[in-house]
């Protein structure tokens, strides 16, 4: 019987992103020439070639299709789900390590903290690679990661649940950092390697999808509150959400973020049943203790770190 090598499996989503999902391909490929390293990809229902173009130039990558897209999270799920490695590899098709030979790092680091089940990377965000790449931050224990740039051990993964789909993109990081502080596991912020996410945040803003973003982000952090916190926090901050959305964006003219408040509230009520079903809230002092944790690293900027 066969034996299992693969230490690690690098997973990755995409849908109708060909060009960012070859240059993430291209930035990485150095690592599958590894036999314990893998690359797995699911093609979430693409239109433009992905598949086939990824079968054709990258026959090292197992890549696989769903003919009709099922999610964002599907897919993560499934891959997660799957994977017979140790570790596994988080990474959107439009981003790549800019750290050189960052798997021993993570190794090392997993090694040396038996308690930390995540290791989020620090990321910087960017249509191109920061010139200076130096940083004079520490790892530390953080609340959550992000989406783009982190690795599971695996099986730690298996002892939570899955990424909540009825999320569908926002928000599923901080759900599974709140399952992995109630079960005991640390999520580590580790600066030591770095991913550059090729997106520029500032053209978001003007993007057609301006408001279904702001919406799901709004509701995904509504579902959280009433998952994880006790019930006497929640109507502040539900109260407070509301009120920085108006202050800050509607009555500042931002018709598309009104827009985007009232249908979260509608997913809010809608969400209901689900919300019952899943919840997990955490006790007076377990939310003390997860509230002294460092919040979550989600941009990092080389000015504000580098020493001159």
């Amino acid at each position: 019987m066969s034996v299992n090598l693969i230490t690690f499996s690098i997973l990755i989503a995409t849908k109708n992103r060909k060009a960012d999902l070859i240059v993430t391909l291209n930035k990485i490929n150095y690592l599958l020439e590894s036999t314990d390293v893998e690359c797995v990809i699911i093609d979430d229902g693409s239109t433009d070639g992905t598949f086939e173009k990824i079968k054709e130039d990258f026959p090292e990558v197992k890549i696989f299709r769903n003919q009709i897209s099922k999610g964002y999270l599907y897919c993560r799920n499934k891959m997660l789900n799957e994977t017979t490695a140790k570790f596994a590899i988080s990474l959107d098709d439009d981003a790549h390590f800019i750290t050189q030979n960052p798997l021993d790092l993570i190794v090392q680091h997993f090694d040396q903290n038996p308690m930390c089940g995540l290791i989020a990377f620090r990321i910087f965000w960017g249509l191109e690679e920061p010139v200076e790449i130096i940083s004079i931050e520490k790892t530390e224990r953080v609340k959550g990661f992000v989406g783009c740039g982190h690795v599971w051990r695996v099986a730690t993964w298996r002892a939570i649940p899955d990424y909540p789909e009825w999320f569908e993109f926002y928000g599923e990081e901080d759900f599974s950092a709140m399952q992995l502080f109630k079960k005991n596991w640390e999520v580590h912020y580790f600066p030591e390697v770095l991913v550059n996410h090729r997106v520029n945040i500032k053209s978001r803003k003007k993007n057609a999808d301006y408001s279904l973003r702001l919406q799901r982000s709004l509701r995904a952090g509504w579902f959280l509150y009433f998952l994880f916190l006790p019930i006497k926090l929640i109507p502040r901050k539900m109260a407070y959400s509301i009120w920085m959305q108006l202050k800050l964006k509607v009555f500042k003219g931002d018709l598309k973020a009104l827009k985007a408040l009232i249908f979260a509230g509608l997913n809010l009520i809608s969400s209901i049943p689900k919300i019952i079903k899943n919840k997990q809230r955490f006790s007076d002092r377990e939310f003390s203790e997860f509230q002294k944790l460092e919040n979550t690293k989600i941009y990092w900027q080389p000015n504000e770190n580098v020493i001159s």
